[in-house]
């Protein structure tokens, strides 16, 4: 039962990756933030490996601050 949750979670995490990198190279923001954006996205992705659920929380919150406009400072 409980590998169940983790497939299910497994595929959401998944699924909102790849919903996340799809918004992420649509946005029309200097290079410099979208190399920024999809290094977040690869730090995420392999932290998914080890922890599924903070890598979880930690995707949801980059899925949120890019619902409202928030993006990394880049020099």
């Amino acid at each position: 039962m409980e590998r169940d949750s983790q497939l299910k979670l497994y595929e959401a995490v998944a699924d909102q990756l790849k919903e996340a990198h799809t918004r992420v190279r649509a946005l029309q923001v200097p290079e410099g933030v979208r190399m920024a954006l999809n290094r977040k996205l690869l730090v995420i992705s392999a932290a998914a490996k080890h922890d599924l659920a903070t890598a979880d929380r930690r995707l949801s919150r980059f899925l949120m601050d890019l619902d409202e406009g928030r993006f990394p400072e880049v020099d």
